[in-house]
């Protein structure tokens, strides 16, 4: 027994010296691969986004995009001239809606037409699905209030008025243009 014991220290440093070379020799591959499984766990461990979120988002989106415009609106017709100080205010009629994609099946028995239509899901993995999204529609605004400090010159309510129009696809019957102070 005591002649082994050597024996097996001299298999168990061997071991550790190939062990060792062989990490040296692929320890990026490891490197690599390591991050694939985390990377591949991450959605599990966030456990998805659910609609009631993701609702929310799109919401918030809508919110900062007409804000965002509004911004724009104000900075353009601020420096058209006659037009002074602008302070623009657009309504929404509508969000942004996507058009899904649908599989419609037709059914015909005797007299009677049967039809079903499903919405088109993709699954993600780590058992999330997401609609097919065929079209993206951009909101539709209602109405456009500009209050400016040249609102009470015909020739600027107008060019104000067809700059919103071009901007926003309203009517010149849903812009008002104001004096302010």
């Amino acid at each position: 027994m005591k002649g082994r014991e050597p024996e097996a220290g001299k298999a168990l440093t061997v071991w550790k010296e190939r062990l060792g070379k062989l990490f040296q020799r692929y320890k990026y591959a490891l490197l690599v691969a390591a991050a694939g499984v985390v990377l591949m766990a991450l959605p599990a461990l966030g456990g998805g986004e659910t609609r009631e979120e993701s609702h929310r988002q799109s919401v918030q989106e809508v919110e900062f995009g007409t804000e965002e415009l509004e911004g724009r609106l104000e900075e353009a017709l601020s420096q058209m001239d006659g037009v002074g100080q602008a302070r623009v205010v657009l309504t929404l009629r509508g969000g942004p809606t996507q058009v899904l994609a649908q599989d419609t099946q037709h059914e015909v028995r005797e007299d009677q037409n049967q039809s079903s239509q499903t919405t088109v899901v993709i699954s993600r993995g780590s058992g999330t699905e997401e609609p097919v999204v065929l079209q993206q529609l951009s909101p539709q605004y209602q109405g456009a209030l500009v209050v400016c400090s040249g609102g009470d010159d015909p020739g600027v309510r107008l060019r104000v008025v067809e700059a919103v129009a071009a901007l926003t696809g309203l009517g010149a019957d849903k812009i008002s243009v104001s004096k302010g102070k």
